[in-house]
């Protein structure tokens, strides 16, 4: 089943939770800490569903579906992903940790492994930090790993949603 831009933004809920388990998913997760930017956030939905993410865990204080930017961004792939709120990314990654969860988190730090080099373990949970401030220090302690995609130019960083896509397509050529 393949629905086009004008079908997604269409379709109902309920339609989509009869339909979900048809969709067959990857062992991967990505959990946003406190994206902010719901253009971004509807973005992720998107890119969630253009790689069959099982889930999409949307950590801290953030606006979440329905939403009309969110519906706009995600074309309305966010009723065919299954999500959830937390209030606290560090709660999620440590219950998805208890869950046989590899946690890798996409940042710059002085101990990041370079994305092409990173060893992933499925199942995996790919963590966004957000767009002003990265992925917190306490939620870096929980990691795994923490990747990095190499800068060449003048900026320091990446979109999230962009460097994270990268790392998700990387690690989802290497699932076995």
């Amino acid at each position: 089943m393949k629905l086009n831009s004008r079908q997604l933004r269409k379709s109902r809920v309920s339609d989509s939770h009869q339909k979900q388990k048809q969709i067959k998913r990857n062992p991967i997760v990505l959990v946003l800490d406190n994206v902010l930017d719901t253009y971004n956030i509807g973005s992720f939905f998107r890119l969630a569903d253009a790689i069959g993410a099982q889930k999409i865990y949307l950590c801290g204080p953030v606006v979440t579906p329905p939403n009309l930017k969110i519906h706009r961004a995600s074309i309305g792939t966010w009723k065919w992903i299954p999500w959830e709120q937390c209030s606290s990314t560090v709660e999620c990654l440590t219950k998805l940790k208890q869950d046989g969860y590899q946690i890798v988190a996409c940042e710059q730090k002085p101990n990041s492994i370079i994305y092409t080099k990173a060893k992933y373990k499925f199942p995996l949970c790919i963590v966004a930090g957000s767009e002003n401030l990265g992925v917190g220090d306490e939620v870096l302690k929980i990691c795994h790993q923490i990747i990095e995609i190499p800068m060449y130019g003048i900026n320091i960083s990446l979109n999230v949603l962009v460097a994270t896509s990268i790392i998700v397509y990387n690690a989802l050529s290497k699932l076995k």
